[in-house]
């Protein structure tokens, strides 16, 4: 389950990179959302929701990652929240906010990646 948990850690990071800079370009193209920007945005959020189950699941089983590690966790479910609330807000620019809001996430995803084993 570790080494699924570390695999798709980096799955996710390189997922939700590719899908920030994809929504970035079509924003800056002015192409609207199409289904396969849709399917790349869903696959990020599948790809880190996935990811932090496992990461709940093996803390479950008494592994340490370490708090700062924990922490990245925690705000990439709390970006993903944010994103869900202001889901209205998102309709207007969708590109532009996705792409934002992933490459936000691959950010974290990497410093949670880094920050494995260390404590505050």
């Amino acid at each position: 389950m570790v080494s699924i948990h570390t695999w798709l850690g980096w799955a996710a990071v390189i997922v939700c990179g590719l899908s920030g800079v994809t929504g970035l370009f079509y924003h800056f193209s002015r192409r609207g959302p199409d289904r396969i920007f849709k399917a790349v945005v869903s696959l990020s959020v599948v790809a880190m929701v996935f990811q932090v189950g496992i990461g709940l699941l093996l803390f479950a089983q008494d592994l340490d990652p370490g708090s700062i590690h924990m922490f990245y966790g925690i705000v990439i479910l709390l970006t993903l929240t944010f994103v869900y609330i202001y889901r209205a807000q998102f309709e207007r620019r969708p590109t532009l906010y996705w792409g934002l809001a992933l490459l936000f996430m691959m950010g974290l995803g990497l410093r949670g990646i880094s920050s494995f084993g260390q404590s505050f």
